[in-house]
């Protein structure tokens, strides 16, 4: 599995995967992309983990509401390419966070 994290108010758009852009015709299926109950708080801003399989090689992230994002993110765009970690990386974000929260608990 590989791992990313996603700030509230943004969507996943288009996957990658080693052949291009993720296909479901040809997999039968959608890429399995599902957000973890562990979050973490930067800069007053909730990034939520995400699970991703490992045939995924890159995400599309954008604002849900383009007219929302800020403004230092508008300046480069309004979509961005996630880079993915593994699990190890992200167990090291998660302990090094400013704040660590788990839905789950509450």
């Amino acid at each position: 599995m590989k791992y990313f994290f996603l700030s509230d108010g943004w969507t996943i758009g288009r996957v990658w995967e080693f052949g291009g852009l993720w296909n479901e015709a040809s997999w039968r299926r959608k890429p399995e992309i599902e957000q973890t109950n562990l979050c973490i708080l930067e800069n007053g801003e909730k990034l939520w983990l995400y699970r991703v399989e490992d045939a995924v090689l890159m995400l599309e992230v954008r604002p849900i509401d383009p007219t929302l994002s800020k403004p230092e993110t508008r300046s480069i765009g309004q979509v961005v390419l996630k880079r993915l970690i593994t699990a190890e990386q992200a167990i090291d974000i998660l302990c090094k966070a400013e704040a660590f929260l788990n839905r789950a608990e509450g």
